[in-house]
């Protein structure tokens, strides 16, 4: 059999990622963002390629080569490339945070745009016909300017003061502790930008408690949320093409939770006005138009117990009025949204059946026009307002992110530094008709080889969420690794999953024990009953939800030999309060469900070995869930002596997914050795680098 980048960990790990996508003005050139794995393999470094934007045999050529790597990348209106990046700038340290550079189009070296004591966080917008760029930053709330901001850090560093006070809920998210300071929005004037002979001479006569100067040869920030009162950045910021008015998705407080409002903030007195502010509905992700006279943006009822909401796009005029919901019986969510050269339009991705098409949302109320038919997802849309020119990033379980370009001829695979890697699975949709009558399809990846005279063992791969869809590649969760081992990876959307309509969404809300598991019961059973598909061997995996729901199956059913649970719910009750985002869950379950879906209740009901892994710097299922699991394992099953069929994979410094590549190996490892033990009957061998 031949071989392939995911037959060795190394190699799959070593496979260089298209990260991000941007077109220049005029659209002649497109930047991608690549990393590429570090020397020590822990770690990936970034940098920017040039490319062509048509599909010209034109190679590709690279634009930034620092250590510490850029990403991030956009345009200018005068063709200058944006990025961030926390290469040294001559003036500052080593452990500085990212800032915003710039690298000329017209040539010459990249030079820093800002120096903010805490960082740059966004590129948030650029104005298509102006100097204007707007980025969020930190600020330290009792700073009364960025140089106080300088000042305040200063001190907590000298004095190794590491405490947060927080006057608000939340208190964290993801991976990572909020505050002690507070997301701003800043506007700059690149015009401002100062070329400079020598540097600039520090006051050594200056008493320690007395900022420096914000450097003058670089633009000043210009604070346009001085006060944002919140630990919580914009939900979404768009800025007019010329510079003057920023429409940003700000948060609002709703007791501990918040809503997202549309404000409108004039740049040069940095006024606010509500644009569109409605309690328990969130407005946000708003764009502009190039001709800047209306906004696109994405309107969410909360949702509750009762069902799930709709995601609507909505316009209106720049100071609200005229608000209208566009596409209002097109029943899908969008994930992105750009106005098309013309403004006519809204060009939206969307997940859809198993994809994630480009659409076509006409403003005069016609009907909604799909522009790609085909088995990809597509993500990062760009438009160039003066060609029209679109570009996109285009991706499947067969194929990782590609750049693309989208035209009336369809769609041309560009350039590219990054080659397509070679596969071993073949990707074949599978589809059912459950009890109720709803369709419930999914992807099944087969490796070469697999007959009805040699069938494969079958992986249930089951998605996180659950608001999601198994429709794109993923660098962490790659079934082609399996596939490469021998085993055929079923990847369903049951109920829950995006891309289907909200009433597919509705048949597991508040109930995500009972369709979501069925649905998958049911497509599993139609798998199975393939010749090329060995029903005696399986097993189940899952993340997140995923995870939830193989604890779920693993207390339902016995029918699998082995299954994977990765950064799991296990007592919803208990995670409802110590997720990082309380509100949400407390709101989308009655406390009734809650108890009811709560897979810790049938832990004596479990006969299958189970594989726990969880990160202890995961904050949206913290580390208390598999804590619990693996203890309340041990104390149904663990024997006289201690042992167990059961295992528990532990990452100190990992957060909800494993990202270092050398724990993503380890996990890797760790999952074949349990597969293997338990679905392919070999002997437990424990991988190396545990130790």
């Amino acid at each position: 059999m031949r071989t392939t980048p995911f037959d060795s960990l190394d190699d799959y790990i070593a496979l260089p990622r298209t990260e991000s996508i941007a077109v220049s003005p005029g659209g002649s050139r497109v930047v991608l963002g690549v990393a590429t794995l570090k020397k020590d393999g822990t770690g990936y470094d970034r940098a920017l390629w040039e490319v062509a934007a048509d599909d010209s045999d034109a190679p590709a050529r690279r634009l930034t080569r620092s250590v510490k790597g850029e990403s991030s990348a956009v345009y200018t209106a005068d063709g200058d490339l944006l990025f961030l990046s926390a290469r040294p700038d001559g003036d500052g340290a080593d452990d500085d945070p990212a800032q915003l550079w710039l690298l000329p189009g017209a040539g010459g070296e990249a030079r820093p745009v800002t120096r903010l004591a805490g960082g740059v966080s966004a590129i948030e917008a650029v104005a298509e016909a102006s100097d204007v760029v707007i980025i969020s930053a930190p600020l330290l709330p009792a700073a009364a300017s960025i140089e106080d901001d300088a000042r305040l850090r200063a001190d907590r560093k000298k004095h190794k003061v590491s405490a947060i006070l927080h006057e608000s809920y939340p208190v964290r998210y993801w991976d990572h502790d909020l505050g002690p300071d507070q997301p701003h929005l800043f506007a700059l004037h690149l015009s401002d930008l100062a070329e400079q002979v020598g540097v600039e001479r520090a006051d050594e006569d200056a008493a320690d408690d007395v900022p420096a100067p914000y450097p003058a040869s670089l633009p000043r920030p210009i604070d346009l949320t001085p006060h944002p009162g919140t630990v919580s950045g914009a939900h979404g910021v768009a800025v007019t093409p010329d510079g003057g008015t920023v429409i940003a998705a700000l948060p609002a407080r709703e007791g501990r939770d918040e809503r997202a409002r549309l404000v409108s903030i004039d740049v040069a007195t940095g006024a606010h006005t509500i644009v569109r502010d409605e309690p328990g509905v969130d407005n946000e992700a708003p764009v502009i138009a190039h001709g800047f006279g209306t906004i696109a943006w994405v309107r969410a009822v909360k949702s509750t117990p009762a069902g799930p909401a709709d995601q609507e796009l909505w316009v209106s005029a720049l100071d609200g009025t005229d608000a209208r919901r566009v596409a209002a019986g097109w029943d899908r969510w969008p994930t992105a949204a750009a106005f098309a050269s013309d403004d006519a339009s809204l060009l939206v991705t969307a997940d859809q059946d198993g994809r994630g098409p480009v659409f076509r949302v006409p403003l005069d109320g016609g009907a909604v026009q799909q522009l790609t038919d085909d088995d990809f997802t597509y993500s990062g849309l760009a438009v160039d307002r003066f060609s029209g020119e679109v570009v996109a990033l285009r991706t499947n379980w067969m194929l990782p992110p590609h750049p693309v370009r989208l035209s009336n001829d369809g769609v041309t695979v560009l350039s590219s530094p990054v080659p397509l890697p070679d596969v071993p699975a073949t990707m074949t949709e599978v589809s059912t008709v459950v009890e109720d009558g709803a369709r419930v399809r999914g992807w099944l990846l087969l490796p070469e080889g697999a007959t009805d005279a040699a069938p494969a063992p079958l992986l249930l791969w089951i998605h996180g969420g659950p608001l999601n869809s198994w429709n794109a590649w993923s660098w962490r969760w790659n079934p082609q690794l399996l596939v490469a081992r021998g085993f055929a990876v079923l990847l369903p959307d049951p109920a829950l999953s995006t891309g289907y309509g909200l009433e597919f969404i509705a048949r597991g809300w508040n109930s995500w024990g009972a369709k979501p598991y069925t649905d998958l019961m049911a497509i599993t059973d139609e798998v199975v009953a393939r010749g090329d598909i060995d029903e005696t061997r399986t097993a189940a995996m899952g993340g997140s939800f995923g995870g939830y729901m193989a604890n779920w199956v693993a207390g339902h059913t016995d029918r699998f030999r082995a299954i994977v649970t990765h950064a799991s719910l296990w007592a919803l009750d208990q995670f409802a309060g110590t997720t990082d985002h309380s509100g949400y869950w407390q709101r989308i379950f009655t406390r009734e469900a809650m108890l009811e879906n709560s897979p810790h209740r049938f832990v004596g009901d479990i006969h299958t070995p189970l594989l726990v892994v969880h990160g202890d710097r995961d904050y949206r299922v913290p580390i208390g869930e598999g804590l619990r699991l693996w203890s309340e394992l041990n104390e149904h099953f663990a024997s006289e002596e201690g042992t167990s069929p059961h295992r528990f994979l532990y990452f100190p410094d990992e957060n909800h997914w494993v990202l270092k590549p050398q724990h993503a190996v380890v996990w890797y490892q760790t999952v074949f050795a349990f597969l293997d033990q338990h679905v392919l009957d070999k002997e437990w061998a424990r991988p190396d680098r545990i130790g």
